[in-house]
């Protein structure tokens, strides 16, 4: 197998885990979300210290914590993806899996507006027309629900904010996972701790398959995030950029196919301008990188 094909399949696993989350997430119950939450914080940076180890990444480790504002910006990104997954969790288990889909599926077209407004970027014609689009959809589904989409804006901006200080920091995603779990693991030992001492935990108290699979909850998150990892290095940011349409896919297909949501006809419609302003900008972005590529080996040749 080339390193190519093996890096698309790796990014074919990294997204079909994360697009199976809301069939995970439901295991752990009787546990809040909240005590999912904090074991999913503990037990990750748990597996991410070992995987430190095991990678020999402890150099690198090091010199993210002796760079003060490296640590700064992961400590926010900690912050960040803690309401992510916080709000991801709630909206998987309590029935609106379509909700979380959509805060993924728009995801792209809010870090582009982000780029707009923070970094000062310009778009392209066509990049307004997908985001005129999509601001169509959210008053259309703000309609259809009586109310604002607010976990799939929540999750689209959480992420899109996370994905601003990864890039910001710049750092290994291994040893910048587990800056960021370490920052709040030791609320969410807190957390899981006053539980214990209220007598409300549901670690020991369900049994030993329970226990499993609250601890398993590291693996989860760390396995797609190793995968995501490799391909990264192995395909095209083209090929990355189409792959991450795997995991709201599925999780749409979960939501109306297998768990039943209601979608009327209305919720239909702002799902379909969602999805038209995708193509529109995945193929523009697409023919604008060719374009690019195209004019850099020209200027190559000719010099």
């Amino acid at each position: 197998m080339s390193d190519e094909r093996r890096g698309f399949s790796l990014g074919v696993a990294a997204y079909v885990i994360w697009g199976g989350f809301p069939l995970y997430w439901p295991l752990l119950e009787p546990a809040g979300s909240v005590e999912m939450l904090a074991h999913r914080v503990l037990w990750s940076a748990i597996v991410m210290s070992l995987l430190v180890v095991l990678l020999s990444r402890t150099s690198q480790l090091r010199a993210i914590l002796a760079d003060r504002r490296t640590t700064m910006l992961l400590a926010g990104a900690a912050c960040v993806i803690s309401v992510n997954w916080a709000v991801y969790i709630y909206g998987v288990t309590h029935e609106r899996v379509v909700e979380t889909s959509l805060g993924y599926f728009i995801n792209p077209l809010v870090t582009v507006l982000m780029g707009v407004l923070i970094l000062g970027e310009r778009l392209r014609p066509l990049q307004w027309g997908a985001l005129a689009i999509a601001s169509l959809a959210v008053v259309v589904l703000t309609v259809d629900y009586g109310r604002l989409p607010q976990i799939a804006l929540i999750l689209a901006f959480s992420f899109g904010t996370y994905g601003l200080l990864k890039k910001t920091a710049n750092v290994g995603a291994v040893e910048s996972l587990a800056v960021e779990t370490a920052v709040i693991a030791p609320l969410a030992a807190l957390y899981l701790l006053g539980l214990g001492i209220a007598g409300t935990s549901t670690f020991a108290s369900h049994g030993p398959d329970h226990a499993l699979l609250l601890a398993s909850s590291g693996i989860v998150t760390a396995i797609p995030l190793i995968c995501f990892g490799a391909a990264a290095t192995r395909v095209s940011m083209t090929t990355l950029g189409l792959l991450q349409y795997l995991a709201p896919i599925l999780q749409f297909s979960i939501g109306v196919f297998l768990l039943g949501e209601h979608m009327p006809a209305s919720r239909w419609a702002g799902f379909v301008l969602v999805w038209i302003a995708l193509v529109i900008f995945t193929a523009e972005a697409t023919t604008h990188r060719r374009r690019q590529l195209r004019l850099t080996a020209l200027a190559s040749s000719a010099s």
